[in-house]
């Protein structure tokens, strides 16, 4: 069964995109964040969920899945952060903790936000945030407390969010989640 993997990183909102994404019928298999490069690759996975969790410091192998294994990755909050850093990003402090709706403006409606530009609502639950847009990557959506609120590599298929599509306060959340599972299906077909 082609399945994606959501990779826990200690987050308190990760078995609920394992939860949507069972809702939306996307197979998928909530995975430790220690578990190896080669027991990811075993699972022959569409692609990788990379969820939230509360540092850098705890992401496990996380960095390692983004660098090294060739899979499509949505990296969600924390995901985001460690897929911006591994390839080059900087990670800061917030300017003001965010535990709010807000809205972003979708500037690149792209494959990972197709059907859902030019404005979208969503939870915003974080500490830190990427603050330099890694080196190949393309900003995708921006809103008034996070430049970088969404991004995407040049040339894989690799997206970063800050907000979290998987909860009640992104109302159109589970549409991300979709766009996701379209384009790894897309990829695997390559």
């Amino acid at each position: 069964m082609e399945m994606i993997l959501v990779i826990n990183n200690h987050g308190q909102y990760n078995h609920r995109i394992h939860r949507t994404l069972h809702y939306l019928k996307i197979p998928s298999e909530l995975v430790p964040n220690t578990t190896t490069l080669e027991e990811i690759e075993d699972k022959e996975p569409l692609g990788l969920i990379l969820g939230g969790g509360p540092s850098v410091e705890r992401s496990g192998n996380s960095t390692q899945y983004v660098k090294e294994l060739d899979y499509p990755v949505l990296g969600i909050c924390l995901g985001h952060q460690v897929m911006a850093q591994a390839y080059g990003g900087e990670i800061g402090s917030a300017g003001s903790e965010s535990y709010a709706q807000i809205q972003i403006d979708i500037l690149d409606e792209d494959d990972i936000f197709k059907g859902l530009g030019p404005q979208m609502e969503v939870w915003a639950s974080h500490k830190d945030e990427v603050c330099q847009l890694p080196p190949e990557f393309n900003l995708l959506a921006s809103s008034s407390i996070c430049q970088i609120e969404a991004m995407k590599h040049q040339n894989k298929p690799l997206y970063g969010i800050q907000f979290h599509p998987e909860v009640y306060h992104t109302p159109e959340g589970p549409k991300v989640f979709e766009n996701f599972h379209e384009i790894c299906k897309e990829y695997s077909q390559k």
